[in-house]
């Protein structure tokens, strides 16, 4: 069996050909053993193959004495605020996040109830690798534990942060569409609890997708039409494991996930001021409304664990990544589209205008993603060609190459899965983002 595609805080493959109840169980022995004591929340996403996936799981970590807590479905913020809440001394989330049906993974939690940094997780790797598990005795065995209620919290923290009374008066009809993933079970009760009319797509948690699962405007043309049928205030779409969020105007328009978080920055600095942190392949838009609410802005690596270090290094209001995942340290450590879906409505509220109004209001840019073939050797060299060849940028080498121009940005970084580079373009107009990833394509191809 080919090994699947690991990283620092996790790993994902696909079930019968890179990814195995058995692999999946020493994997998170092996995160397990380097844990201090105390008993490891497991939860999953809606995925057929979660539930074998969680008992696997479970049963090795019983095996090398540890006590369970086996949530069931659940979202990937709910994992980590149960981690916390529960006093656990880690927590397994089992998902493949957007990835088509026949992928599962895990992603690993920290005492935090956060994805554990880069450190932590090169630890796992290498133990898993090594091998070596210590298994218990018969009478030193783990025992499971019961959750009775694994959405209360979360929905108590996320309320916390808006103004629950506005919400309401308002009664917005509100369709969420969290496609057979893990999102509906908090999704409907916190909606409800905030006087919303709702009306949920794919509520059950059963990975029997309606559409392909990444919330992009290609797979949400169904739902598009839906929202403005149904005369809907805004459509939230959710990927499975809910930890990020696409918006869907009253007019049927996709608004889209680049500007989840920038609407969420945008609203929470009119009242709590403060740095924001968003990852460098992120629109700059977010970067643009700190300027104009005169905080500070700070970039962080490609990686929700490297957002999260550099919002707690620089002590910041609010986090989050292009894909649609916000972070609110009110609530948890994690990409919350429980907490994008209440600041929206809470924005709407709060304002008195519609979704579209927020959206048109922020700073207009267009992105371009490619991919460009470079054998891993070429890598560096190339870089250092770009850098070069685009001498009147500002360059950053903080994750692969970035290349800043007043109002537009390139970012070159390397595949940790494929022998290519992925080029991402910000500029006014597609045209010119579009130009920038040509010339990078060049730029590389000749080295």
């Amino acid at each position: 069996m080919a090994e699947p595609i690991i990283s620092v805080s996790g790993l994902r493959g696909i079930l019968g050909e890179s990814l195995s109840p058995e692999l999946a169980m020493r994997y998170v022995c092996a995160f397990a053993q380097s844990l201090p004591p105390g008993p490891i929340v497991i939860t999953r996403d809606g995925r057929a193959t979660g539930p074998m996936l969680a008992r696997a799981v479970e049963s090795g970590l019983q095996a090398i004495g540890r006590d369970t807590i086996n949530v069931g479905a659940a979202s990937t913020p709910t994992c980590g605020v149960l981690v916390r809440e529960l006093r656990a001394a880690g927590g397994i989330q089992i998902s493949a996040s957007h990835n088509p049906p026949e992928y599962n993974g895990i992603k690993l939690f920290s005492a935090e109830g956060r994805v554990i940094p880069a450190a932590a997780g090169q630890k796992v790797l290498d133990a898993y690798r090594a091998g070596k598990i210590d298994w218990v005795r018969h009478d030193a065995i783990g025992r499971p534990i019961v959750c009775p209620d694994s959405t209360s919290r979360h929905c108590e923290l996320v309320l916390a942060t808006v103004d629950p009374k506005r919400i309401r008066e308002a009664k917005f009809r509100v369709l969420l569409d969290s496609n057979h993933g893990a999102g509906g079970i908090l999704g409907r009760r916190l909606l409800e609890a905030l006087g919303c009319h709702v009306t949920i797509l794919g509520e059950t948690p059963d990975g029997q997708y309606e559409h392909t699962p990444e919330p992009t405007a290609e797979n949400l043309v169904g739902v598009l039409r839906r929202v403005r049928e149904a005369g809907c205030d805004v459509g939230f779409c959710q990927d499975p494991d809910a930890d990020r969020l696409a918006i869907i105007d009253e007019k049927g328009r996709y608004i889209g996930e680049e500007y989840t978080p920038a609407i969420c920055v945008d609203h929470v600095l009119r009242s709590t001021p403060g740095p924001v942190v968003t990852n460098c392949s992120t629109s700059r838009m977010s970067e643009d409304l700190a300027v104009r609410h005169g905080v500070p802005f700070f970039r962080s690596a490609v990686g929700e664990a490297n957002v999260v270090d550099a919002m707690r290094k620089h002590g910041a209001v609010l986090g989050g990544e292009g894909n649609g995942g916000v972070i609110d340290p009110r609530v948890v450590l994690v990409r919350d589209s429980f907490v994008s879906m209440a600041l929206v409505l809470d924005a709407m509220a709060s304002r008195k205008v519609k979704v579209s109004q927020l959206a048109d209001e922020l700073p207009r840019y267009e992105i371009v993603k490619t991919k460009i073939a470079l054998p891993p050797a070429k890598i560096p060299a190339g870089l250092d060609a770009l850098a070069r060849h685009f001498a009147d940028a500002e360059t950053n080498r903080l994750d692969g190459l970035r290349l800043d121009w007043p109002g537009k940005w390139l970012l070159v970084r390397a595949s940790n899965t494929e022998p290519i580079v992925r080029a991402i373009a910000e500029a006014p107009t597609a045209a010119e983002a579009q130009r920038l990833c040509d010339e990078a394509a060049k730029a590389l191809q000749s080295v």
